[in-house]
C-alpha cells in the first residue's frame, strides 16, 4: 500500500498537555496528496528522534562525510530553562519548527517522502481524538 505524500504542513499554535505528565504539543496543519488535511500533534522530542531518523538514514545530505554537502535542515536545539519560562520557549520554538516542517519538505523526494517523514506525519489515534486537558 502506498503512503499517501504529504503536500503542505503549518506548524500553528503550541498546547499545554498534563497526561502522562506537564508538557507542551505543537498543532501541524497537515495537507496530503489525498486532497485531505488534519491537524495532528506532536512534542519537541519527537521532532528530534525524526531528524536523528533522518540523519542516520542519509549521512551524505546530512553532511557527516562533508558539511558543506549539507541539505537536512537544523532543528532548533533543545534548549534548558527553568519552569517559569516553558511555555516562552514552546513559542518561540514554534516558528523555528514551521521553518523546519517546511524546509523539510522543500528536499528531494527520497528524503521528503521518506518513510520517516511521512510515518511522522501521518495522523495516530491521539491526533483525532485529542485529549481535552
Amino acid at each position: 500500500m502506498q503512503l499517501r505524500t504529504v503536500l503542505d504542513v503549518n506548524v500553528v499554535d503550541v498546547q499545554k498537555r498534563r497526561n502522562p505528565s506537564k508538557h507542551y504539543v505543537y498543532l501541524i496543519n497537515v495537507s496530503y496528496s489525498d486532497s485531505t488535511s488534519h491537524v495532528i500533534y506532536r512534542r519537541y522530542s519527537k521532532f528530534f528522534d525524526l531528524q536523528m531518523r533522518i540523519l542516520d538514514k542519509f549521512p551524505i545530505e546530512g553532511g557527516q562525510k562533508d558539511p558543506k554537502k549539507r541539505i537536512i535542515p537544523f532543528l532548533p536545539g533543545k534548549v534548558l530553562f527553568r519552569r517559569s519560562h516553558i511555555r516562552d520557549v514552546a513559542v518561540r520554538r514554534l516558528k523555528h519548527l514551521d521553518n523546519y516542517c517546511k524546509a523539510l519538505l522543500k528536499l528531494p523526494s527520497h528524503i521528503s517522502q521518506s518513510e520517516e517523514v511521512l510515518k511522522f506525519f501521518e495522523t495516530n489515534a491521539e491526533d483525532l481524538n485529542p485529549p481535552t486537558e
